[in-house]
């Protein structure tokens, strides 16, 4: 009986494991529509706008750099959910930060 039962409860586990990766895997088609609301400080591409990095004391780095392309995803979508330096949070999904992390990958040189 015993054994059953823990047949019947591992379908449904690694299901949910299935679907919670599924979900936290990012399409960087959307995370271009969600990006374009950064664009404004950030460029159409993630190059960084100069005249707003200038006008807040800021240097941007380009998203296409080594140095940001070299942070993992849960670096990107902390900066990016928290906020980093004088940049504000930005209030996303878990799936629409990973779509947005999806497309800054595709930046990369």
């Amino acid at each position: 009986m015993q054994s059953r039962l823990l047949s019947w409860a591992v379908p449904p586990a690694l299901i949910l494991s299935l679907w919670v990766t599924a979900a936290e895997k990012g399409d960087a088609a959307r995370g271009k529509q969600v990006f374009k609301r950064c664009a404004v400080c950030h460029g159409d591409s993630g190059e960084g706008n100069e005249r707003i990095a200038k006008a807040f004391g800021v240097a941007m780095k380009p998203f296409s750099s080594k140095e940001v392309q070299a942070l993992d995803d849960a670096n990107l979508k902390k900066g990016i959910v928290e906020g980093r330096g004088k940049m504000r949070p930005v209030s996303l999904s878990d799936q629409e930060a990973a779509d947005v992390i999806a497309f800054l990958r595709t930046l990369k040189k």
